[in-house]
């Protein structure tokens, strides 16, 4: 008989947990993939950098990608890095908001406005704070003169994908936009890493804290409403 309780207190607890994922699954796997374990990631190498200790991968891979220079890859890594920045993710940023602005669509706007507006202010106090100098192995033929640590490029970039991603995450588009950002922040990320302007380290963090961001303001924004394009109820005893 105590047998036959423990299994039924097993199944109630599968059948819970099972119950658990279908209805909150999407908001499990923010709060973890999104936002604890990038903060650990982060908070891993920004204590290296703090105390100014040298990361062990950055160098090697930094002399890897110069050994492949190349004419061709330079104009392409150039053209790629502008439109990371710039030339694309910022007027991309704007333009998205506004749009959604116009579409009505308020929290999705409240929440896109939030994200990539805050990841941006973020980045620049991050680089204050740290005041990682940029790596000087080489001439670079795209330079920079801030800070290193996080790196913009990786930061906008990553928070405007993760940005699509979970507001298309209901849709038919949730594996088109996800693959498509997936290869776009990578090859900002190699970039910037080809290009010499920034370590392995600072593009590593820059994912990582705009992953965490995002993740942050995505569980404020929906606490309610649990996702987006959702309609409000209408309570009719309120009239």
């Amino acid at each position: 008989m105590a047998a036959d309780a423990g299994g039924g207190a097993l199944a109630s607890v599968l059948r819970f947990g099972a119950g658990l994922l279908r209805r909150h699954g999407l908001r499990l796997a923010v709060v973890f993939v999104g936002l604890l374990l990038p903060l650990w990631v982060f908070g891993e190498l920004a204590d290296e950098i703090h105390e100014q200790e040298a990361i062990a991968f950055d160098e090697p891979i930094l002399r890897f990608a110069h050994a492949m220079a190349r004419e061709g890859f330079d104009t392409f890594f150039v053209f790629i890095s502008k439109v990371g920045y710039a030339w694309g993710v910022v007027p991309f940023d704007v333009a998205f908001v506004l749009v959604l602005a116009l579409l009505r669509r308020y929290r999705e706007a409240v929440f896109a406005a939030i994200a990539l507006g805050g990841s941006a202010l973020l980045n620049i106090g991050a680089k204050l704070f740290f005041a990682r100098d940029r790596p000087a192995l080489w001439d670079s033929v795209a330079p920079e003169t801030t800070y290193s640590f996080p790196s913009g490029h990786a930061m906008g970039s990553m928070t405007l994908a993760c940005v699509l991603v979970l507001l298309a995450w209901h849709t038919r588009w949730r594996w088109p936009v996800a693959l498509s950002m997936a290869a776009f922040v990578v090859l900002v990320g190699l970039s910037r890493v080809y290009l010499g302007v920034h370590y392995p380290s600072d593009i590593l963090a820059g994912w990582a804290v705009a992953m965490a961001w995002v993740a942050a303001v995505f569980l404020s924004v929906y606490r309610v409403h649990g996702r987006p394009w959702a309609r409000p109820v209408i309570d009719p005893a309120a009239d």
